[in-house]
């Protein structure tokens, strides 16, 4: 009912409603599963999902690129055993972990990374000299 209400008596948009909450509830009991699945058959330390986040976290700590983030998985998966379920890619990994929807904002920042270009700031193209 509240679905039409903020429709204003739009029955489609209530189904669409109604679709897209069913799916994000669907991706998050793939991502439950996924954190309950080990890395490889009989690994107790790490989950497909536990694994993804820790490499996630590195990408971004490192600043590293989706290529470079290939690069890592495409090594890891050759020194993990055989029958692995790491996600071979940073295409296939964020597609795992899309019902989380972390989104993010993009922000400018200095070449010389001295100051964001955020907030009162947005609209500088220059550094502030202080």
């Amino acid at each position: 009912m509240d679905a039409i209400r903020m429709n204003q008596g739009n029955v489609s948009q209530c189904l669409i409603i109604e679709k897209n909450l069913m799916m994000t509830r669907l991706g998050f009991f793939y991502l439950f599963k996924d954190f309950d699945e080990p890395i490889w058959d009989d690994c107790m330390n790490h989950s497909k999902l536990s694994v993804v986040a820790q490499v996630f976290i590195i990408k971004l700590d490192c600043w590293f690129s989706e290529a470079g983030y290939d690069r890592i998985i495409e090594w890891a998966r050759s020194i993990l055993p055989e029958k692995n379920r790491l996600k071979e890619n940073f295409y296939a990994a964020n597609s795992m972990m899309k019902p989380l929807d972390l989104g993010y904002q993009k922000i400018d920042m200095c070449p010389n990374l001295c100051m964001l270009y955020h907030l009162e700031n947005a609209k500088l193209t220059e550094c502030i000299d202080i």
